[in-house]
């Protein structure tokens, strides 16, 4: 049983991060984490905040119903789809809904984890029986407060698109909604036959997309508030570094230029904010800034050293991934009759979204507003309150769409926001209190922000003529995301960080022995768009494929051979089955140059296999791949917007495109980032983009999984796979590279 006081103290800041991780993590899944929560004894259904209508639902005279969404929408149409969920079971007239965003309030956090997060594809998987129910709890709500207005019983009455009716009497849902809200929230409804659907697993455009489409959606760098000013920060060279000697006076001469002040960074570095009236000010005020950086002691990574520490690393057992499953004896690798070694060899990426960095933050004495699109108001507001020295329950989180993330915003250490908090602290005390908008620029980003760690693999097989693997010894080298951070008790166990190697092995039954490296280094991480498997997708499907190759067998017909036995692969066969049905694989003889590519991979509980039609273009020295063809199988269990995973589906492939194209990378020199903008790291354009993208959606009834990130890890080793029978060159490394 929890302690009531330990929870008290999580929500006053009182406990440390590995305390906090142990309290609010590790035991109390299902615990909503902020002010107001009074016991830790699990309430009865119906009376839980994640279960209240009146939170989520709200619907006006006119019949016009807003559905708050518990997470942060940043393009995945996650807005959109639980609106979807709740506006089915309400009956809700759909073409009268509207969307927007909770807060970092008891009643948003997610129901099954506990805390306030938008990541890991979690979204629908985790809230699509929430929103079902609070669907049918506000309509059962609005069926009773009609039956005493009207004086009839409750069961001969019927809802149906907003509308009331019966006993003679017709009326809109918003006549009884204030009514309706006022009464008992039941604790148990009946919720509906799928067979019945109307909304869910109909194509449905989102419902914000005129508004993005036409330019008048606000996102996170939209905000304005009355007498608000403009920051940016200069950051040291390297990470952590500190002020030695600071010029401001260039800055101050700048038309606009309000202050100039020292800043404490993530992580304890320095750096030095410029407030201006506007972002052109403030950057040119910056621009003429004189700073001298103490970089004494600071480590200064370099990818070349670094590549070649963890290439040696990767030669070495490491420490052994604890689930059983990655522990078999692989030491008959050395005596099969075939054999393959392998390094892959993966840069630090940045996650290059759509709208850079923003946060306002308004700063009073007795309270603090703050206007980002944040992925865990909760954490953040806990975090955020100890740096403008409030109490969480004084700090107010507004949740803005954003404009693409990839993870980018989901720091634990509520980095960006903490440091834009910084900032309205210092003008406080400098004596000039004012609301101020935090900026970070494109160029910002790429070089002083988060990566996905750098990661070299060694894999070590044997196998036989018929592809049976003997053997399968293998070694990760990289950073740990989780390790030191508040999440560390989601998957960092016995010394492993499990985003690492998820996606290792499975579907294929395999004797697989497993270890890891999480070397140090003065670079910070966080997760990048499908998180480990960006990387171990990639190497579990070119080796299998090249095991497929090796020993002449059909690459689909191999796959499938691994798979034997494995009652979890149902999904993966069908997912497959589906791309390779849809692309005419193995029925149509393809154009001279052309090659087939497959790959399937699980990624967040969702599959997704592609068959890709390639081909190559440019001189011997400078070869580049052209994807002619995408078709993907997806099987997500119940789909509930199939346009939204289609989106989906097609935005991942192409953000996978993009990592084996020259250039797509992080690169260190002396500590400092090479790359500044995106002329200096690869980025598909239009005519990279396949002629030809299809997406076929496995029909199933089974509760829905996620898709906001499953349709990026398997593209780019579909796409090597294609390159290898092309050329003969296995790509062993990310971005191609040709010899």
């Amino acid at each position: 049983m929890l302690n009531p006081r330990r929870i008290d103290q999580v929500l006053t800041g009182g406990l440390s991060r590995r305390s906090f991780v142990t309290t609010t993590i590790g035991g109390a899944v299902g615990l909503a984490l902020l002010p107001g929560v009074a016991s830790a004894q699990a309430p009865k259904p119906g009376s839980k905040p994640t279960e209240q209508p009146l939170a989520f639902v709200t619907i006006a005279k006119d019949g016009t119903t807003t559905i708050l969404c518990n997470r942060m929408d940043m393009g995945q149409g996650i807005e959109t789809g639980l609106a979807m969920i709740c506006a089915e079971e309400l009956d809700a007239d759909w073409s009268k809904v509207r969307t927007g965003f909770g807060d970092q309030k008891a009643a948003y956090v997610d129901p099954l984890f506990g805390i306030h997060l938008t990541g890991g594809s979690n979204s629908v998987k985790n809230s699509y029986q929430q929103y079902r129910e609070l669907g049918a709890r506000t309509k059962a709500m609005l069926l009773a407060a009609a039956s005493e207005s009207w004086g009839v019983p409750a069961a001969s009455l019927k809802a149906e698109n907003g509308v009331i009716s019966g006993g003679g009497k017709s009326a809109g849902y918003g006549e009884f909604f204030d009514a309706a809200m006022k009464g008992t929230v039941p604790e148990a409804v009946t919720l509906k036959d799928p067979k019945t659907f109307k909304l869910i697993g109909q194509p449905t455009g989102l419902v914000v997309s005129k508004a993005k489409s036409t330019g008048t959606q606000a996102y996170g760098m939209d905000v304005q508030l009355p007498g608000m000013a403009v920051a940016v920060i200069q950051r040291p060279p390297v990470f952590n570094g500190k002020i030695a000697k600071l010029d401001s006076a260039g800055a101050l001469k700048v038309k606009g230029v309000k202050a100039v002040l020292p800043v404490t960074l993530d992580r304890g570095g320095q750096g030095v904010a410029v407030v201006a009236s506007g972002y052109w000010a403030a950057k040119k005020g910056r621009d003429a800034l004189k700073v001298d950086w103490d970089l004494a002691g600071t480590p200064k990574p370099d990818t070349a050293a670094l590549t070649q520490q963890y290439l040696a690393l990767a030669k070495t057992a490491g420490t052994p991934a604890p689930k059983p499953e990655f522990q078999a004896d692989a030491s008959a690798w050395a005596k099969a009759p075939k054999k393959i070694t392998a390094d892959f060899v993966f840069p630090y990426l940045n996650h290059a979204q759509m709208e850079p960095l923003a946060c306002t933050v308004d700063l009073k004495a007795d309270r603090c507003d703050f206007y980002y699109a944040a992925q865990m108001p909760g954490i953040d507001a806990m975090n955020l309150a100890k740096t403008v020295g409030l109490k969480p329950e004084q700090v107010q989180i507004h949740v803005q769409m954003a404009g693409g993330g990839f993870g980018r915003r989901a720091t634990p250490a509520t980095e960006w926001p903490r440091e834009a908090a910084a900032v309205a602290v210092a003008l406080a005390q400098a004596g000039k209190p004012m609301p101020v908008k935090v900026i970070w620029s494109r160029e910002d980003d790429l070089k002083s922000g988060y990566y996905r760690p750098m990661t070299v693999h060694r894999a070590e097989i044997g196998f036989d003529a018929t592809g049976k693997i003997a053997g399968w010894q293998h070694r990760i080298v990289s950073q740990s995301i989780l390790k030191g951070s508040p999440l560390e008790g989601f998957g960092y166990q016995k010394g492993v960080d499990g985003t690492t190697t998820e996606g290792m092995r499975e579907p294929y039954e395999i004797p697989m022995n497993l270890s890891v490296h999480h070397p140090e280094v003065n670079v910070p991480v966080l997760w990048w768009r499908s998180v480990g498997s960006t990387h171990t997708a990639y190497v579990m499907e070119t080796l299998v494929d090249e095991i497929a190759f090796a020993t002449k067998q059909d690459p689909v017909a191999y796959r499938l051979k691994l798979m034997e036995g494995n009652a979890k692969a149902d999904r993966h066969r069908a997912a497959l089955q589906a791309a390779v049905d849809k692309s005419g694989y193995g029925k149509r003889k393809l154009k001279p140059g052309q090659a087939w590519g497959v790959a399937v991979h699980e990624s967040f509980e969702s599959v997704v296999a592609y068959v890709v039609v390639a081909s190559m273009k440019g001189s011997a020295k400078a070869r580049q791949p052209v994807l002619q063809e995408v078709h993907a199988g997806v099987h997500c269990n119940l789909c509930v917007n199939p346009k939204a995973v289609e989106t989906q589906v097609q935005g991942a492939a192409i953000m996978a495109l993009a990592t084996t194209m020259p250039t797509h990378r992080v690169t260190f020199k002396d500590g400092v980032v090479e790359q500044n903008n995106f002329y200096d790291m690869a980025m598909p354009r239009m005519p990279d983009a396949p002629k030809l993208m299809t997406v076929s959606i496995v029909p199933s009834n089974d509760p829905p999984k996620g898709m906001g990130e499953p349709g990026l890890p398997a593209l780019a080793p579909a796409l090597a796979n294609a390159v290898a029978r092309l050329t003969g060159q296995r790509q062993r490394e990310l971005p191609f590279r040709f010899a």
